[in-house]
């Protein structure tokens, strides 16, 4: 056999929507956007969402609208993906990279504690392969480190404490103590790219929870300014009455929209989302069988407080080191079954160890590293294809 690793799923219905929005004559942000906002803040049980380009605008421009730049520090977890970090840098602020809990993926929240300073911002927790971190706990943290907090500005004044920021590009669907992913922290980014559970092809979209002191609608406009040039009527709203035209621009913004044909496929994916859901768990659940007296560990978090969304299937082979995994990976492609690896620790990489950070300080993120293989998950596996994964993999790893 030869497996995909991650393939979108897509049908008739997707394309049918895509090219009834080509027919249209409305293909950039317009009504399917809208109309997918809806449906994700009602999902979520939100007061708003905000459809943008991906989840790394959503993250950036939560950031520049809550006035966070050059002087700040934003706290995030060493294991994730280069993104999550950028955005930091992106708006001027300093990244403070923490490691992970032992045997976790999830950042240390006891690190978190001491990391706090009077510069910090926000904390930007890491939902890693569909498992949301404690939320709970991190609020916990935050309220009673608030004598630390300096606001900025009267935003930031409001919750007197740096904001939680959620990486959620991995968790669309999964819940915690019976919140669900988009209303856990203060504000949660979501990714639609191509991989992820529910996909616009490109895409993200931001949350946030009811706050006293937080207009949702004026934030609503206040984040769809930063991503359309600061222009202060969209081309929907100019259409709707054609002498209308007049518009200003409040500031020299970004460009980060999403376009109606991108919501098209969104739309379609988010009506087949709880079937969609509904197999990506059963799969992994027939994989955590195979390998449940395996030497191995599965990630998922403790599902007694919650469940996961099942993202990626991320195994870790105690006792055995990158290479030994590496190759374990390479006679698996024979074979043709894919795997990838998720994530490189942060300061494993050029860019963040010319920062001054180094793996040395993180060392559970770089023992989870040495030993993680994350094997292929996805809605297109059949039964027959879900075996045979289990069959190379137990085979080639020796477990």
């Amino acid at each position: 056999m030869k497996i995909s690793f991650s393939p979108p799923d897509i049908t008739q219905a997707e394309i049918e929507a895509v090219a009834e929005v080509l027919r249209s004559g409305w293909i950039t942000t317009g009504p399917r956007v809208r109309e997918l906002e809806e449906r994700l803040a009602e999902y979520c049980g939100t007061p708003r969402a905000v459809c943008l380009n991906s989840a790394t605008a959503c993250m950036e421009m939560a950031l520049r609208a809550w006035g966070i730049g050059p002087g700040d520090e934003v706290i995030t977890s060493a294991y994730t993906y280069s993104a999550t970090a950028a955005i930091i840098c992106h708006v001027g602020a300093t990244p403070i990279l923490i490691d992970t809990e032992k045997n976790s993926y999830h950042m240390d929240i006891d690190q978190i504690e001491k990391a706090i300073s009077r510069k910090t911002k926000a904390i930007l927790p890491v939902d890693i392969g569909g498992a949301m971190c404690d939320y709970e706990r991190i609020l916990e943290v935050m309220e009673e480190k608030k004598g630390r907090f300096r606001p900025q500005n009267d935003q930031q004044a409001i919750f007197s404490r740096p904001i939680i920021l959620a990486d959620a590009a991995h968790s669309f669907g999964a819940s915690r103590k019976n919140k669900k992913s988009g209303n856990a922290a203060d504000f949660t980014a979501f990714s639609f790219h191509a991989v992820k559970n529910l996909t616009t092809g490109e895409g993200g979209a931001l949350t946030w929870r009811h706050r006293d002191g937080i207009n949702p609608e004026e934030w609503h406009r206040r984040v769809k300014l930063l991503s359309l040039h600061g222009q202060t009527k969209d081309a929907l709203e100019k259409n709707k009455t054609l002498s209308e035209w007049e518009y200003d621009v409040a500031g020299a913004y970004y460009k980060c929209n999403m376009t109606d044909v991108a919501a098209a496929i969104g739309l379609v994916q988010f009506a087949r989302y709880e079937k969609l859901l509904k197999k990506r768990r059963a799969i992994a659940e027939y994989y955590d069988k195979r390998l449940s007296e395996k030497e191995v560990t599965a990630w998922q978090r403790d599902e007694r407080h919650g469940q996961s969304s099942r993202h990626l299937y991320l195994v870790r082979l105690p006792g055995r080191d990158r290479e030994s995994c590496n190759n374990i990976m390479r006679r698996m492609a024979q074979k043709g079954v894919p795997s990838n690896v998720h994530f490189k620790p942060l300061p494993l990489l050029t860019a963040y160890r010319g920062m001054g950070f180094r793996i040395e300080n993180c060392p559970n993120a770089y023992d989870s590293y040495s030993n993680t293989i994350t094997l292929p998950l996805h809605t297109g596996l059949t039964g027959d294809e879900a075996e045979y994964v289990m069959d190379v993999f137990i085979n080639e790893s020796g477990v």
